[in-house]
């Protein structure tokens, strides 16, 4: 036992320094990370998801592709699912559409319009776009469809975030 003995005012004065710091970086902690956590994470735009399309089986045909992620919303992470139209153009490059009309949002597909065939065609508003994603003009889309960067790994079709569009 040491023979600088504590008085009672010290310890309560110890305890009451140390319960306060604790209690303060309790405080501080979630502030410094909200500040310091966007900094440090990896920007996700770069990021390109696997389908489960074969890009040797592709042809000239537009064919629907449904692909799914995990999406992260603040804490909460979900699966999500989406669509490109792919295909293989002329000159053998392939080519990815997102499937949502410009007009209001609706899903596109591929020669369902029997009186226009080999287009896109939207349902909700009968607007109508080219294979090549141009909106056609006379029907209600203001843009053509998006455009899905593509990556090709190990022979299979990876695609980034649709971007839009203003030529075609």
């Amino acid at each position: 036992m040491s023979k600088n003995r504590v008085t009672r005012r010290q310890f309560l004065s110890y305890t009451l320094t140390g319960v306060g710091g604790f209690m303060a970086a309790g405080m501080l902690m979630p502030m410094v990370r909200f500040a310091v956590d966007p900094v440090l994470k990896a920007d996700a735009g770069g990021n390109f998801i696997p389908t489960k399309q074969k890009a040797a089986d592709l042809t000239s045909e537009p064919v629907r592709v449904d692909f799914t992620f995990k999406e992260k919303d603040a804490w909460y992470e979900s699966e999500v699912t989406n669509t490109a139209w792919i295909y293989k153009d002329d000159n053998g490059k392939i080519v990815a559409l997102s499937p949502i009309c410009k007009h209001l949002g609706c899903t596109v597909n591929w020669n369902t319009d029997k009186a226009h065939p080999n287009q896109f065609f939207c349902p909700c508003h009968f607007g109508r776009y080219e294979k090549n994603g141009k909106n056609i003009p006379g029907t209600p889309p203001p843009q053509p469809l998006d455009l899905y960067p593509v990556k090709e790994k190990d022979g299979y079709i990876l695609l980034g975030k649709a971007q839009p569009r203003t030529e075609v």
